[in-house]
């Protein structure tokens, strides 16, 4: 049977197919370090040319049909899907403020953290962070010694405790679009997130009480005690609800029913899941009164700098995708071999390390995909015969996402924002020197006993 002309075909492609994702993921890693004002006054249109990059030369040489294909099926499939399950967590843990002033000792921001950890899973890393991240500046403004806690906060919120649904971090919420079920993440990541962030948990807390021990705190406490604590805006949590019941239902309802669009199959469950948490985010927008938005100092800049960027992504990654999955008969083959056992199998320790590094430094969302699609792209396949290949990556991508700021969107959240609130947050290098001595030897144990 001939090729479709509209579906891309690794083997035919050269590896300059990949200089526009490539060029793409290195502008967001290095741009905010290098130019700072040119990346945050034009990084939409420096994503937007990279797009144009790949878009216009497939269309030279391919066809307008291919290119319009190519262009449709990363919309309508991926890109859209994910930047409004995004979306409706954002707005939703924005409508929600935690009200009065805790008290940072050891054992409160252990608790805060370890309430992250769990939270991150069900309203994402990123809902959870923006959630938590104020509360815990303001239970520690009155201490001198404070930005480890901000630091072990992104290890467990911001990354780790995302592992174990598709809500929780991008990357498996991808794995979900591509049909791995709801719940096998947390059937087969469960020991591996057990262990890490317990390990973290046990470590923040005695690192944290060597430092209050020592502790000079401020004569005055800059937030002053309230009668009690509590929510404001606690009726999203019952979006959330709506949010977690969305996605396990187009998850779970199998039909064949769907919208035929230009050549791209948008099934029924997806359109309705994606409705509804449109749905949800609006009413979450209406039913937030503005005070609360204003606590949390909500705004929609931190959400739109994620949906310029994976606009561009999800359509420079098409063509390194379809290159993947050539095997090796693809220009890739060498990334192939690097992961592939002698005998053919993959190697679960290798796909582990290799999605996490390139997570660090990279999205990890774009980097499990690359990976997955790598390991053969088939959700079935993977969540049985290759089982711990999926589960490595899976790993790989949250896991090590908090081994540099840029490994995950969240990171950057919350240092800026805990620097806003005059945290002395550590440099890009220096964070990089916490993760190097308390993550990589655990993510060392993890490939000897998880992996």
């Amino acid at each position: 049977m001939a090729p479709d002309p509209l579906t891309l075909d690794g083997t035919r492609l050269g590896v300059a197919w990949g200089i526009p994702f490539a060029g793409l993921l290195l502008s967001i890693a290095l741009l905010p370090l290098l130019a700072p004002r040119l990346w945050h006054h034009h990084y939409g249109k420096i994503a937007a040319g990279w797009a144009l990059a790949f878009l216009l030369p497939f269309a030279a040489r391919f066809g307008n049909g291919a290119a319009s294909h190519a262009f449709l099926h990363a919309l309508l499939e991926e890109y859209l899907p994910f930047v409004i399950l995004l979306a409706a967590l954002y707005a939703v843990s924005g409508g929600i403020h935690v009200r009065g002033n805790l008290h940072g000792s050891p054992g409160l921001n252990t608790a805060v953290l370890a309430v992250g950890a769990v939270l991150a899973s069900f309203m994402g890393t990123t809902g959870a962070s923006m959630l938590l991240v104020r509360p815990l500046v303001r239970a520690n403004d009155n201490r001198r010694h404070k930005a480890h806690v901000f630091v072990f906060f992104i290890f467990i919120v911001s990354n780790a405790g995302g592992s174990l649904t598709p809500l929780g971090d991008p990357p498996l919420f991808l794995g979900f679009l591509q049909g791995v079920t709801f719940f096998w993440t947390v059937s087969h990541l469960l020991p591996d997130t057990l262990f890490l962030v317990g390990s973290l948990l046990i470590l923040f807390w005695l690192i944290d009480r060597h430092w209050y021990s020592h502790e000079d705190l401020l004569p005055r406490d800059p937030t002053p005690d309230t009668p009690r604590i509590g929510f404001d805006g606690a009726r999203n949590f019952w979006l959330l609800a709506a949010i977690v019941g969305l996605v396990l239902m187009s998850g779970l309802w199998k039909t064949d029913a769907g919208l035929d669009l230009a050549g791209v199959h948008l099934d029924l469950p997806g359109l309705v899941r994606d409705l509804g948490l449109l749905a949800v985010l609006l009413l979450s927008l209406w039913i937030t009164p503005a005070g609360v938005h204003a606590d949390n100092q909500f705004g929609w800049g931190p959400m739109a700098e994620v949906a310029k960027l994976f606009a561009a992504i999800f359509l420079t990654i098409a063509p390194v995708i379809a290159m993947l999955r050539a095997g090796l008969q693809g220009p890739f083959a060498p990334v192939v071999a690097a992961v592939t056992n002698a005998d053919g199998s993959p190697s679960p320790a290798a796909y582990f390390w290799a999605t996490g590094v390139l997570s660090s430094f990279l999205d990890n969302a774009p980097t499990y995909l690359v990976f997955f699609n790598t390991a053969g792209g088939q959700a079935q396949q993977l969540m049985s015969a290759h089982a711990p290949t999926l589960a490595a990556i899976s790993a790989g991508a949250v896991f090590m996402g908090a081994n540099t700021y840029i490994g995950n969107a969240p990171n950057m959240m919350v240092k800026a924002i805990a620097q806003e609130r005059g945290v002395p947050m550590p440099s890009f290098f220096g964070y990089m020197a916490w993760s190097g001595a308390i993550l990589v030897p655990l993510f060392l144990v993890m490939t000897y006993f998880f992996i």
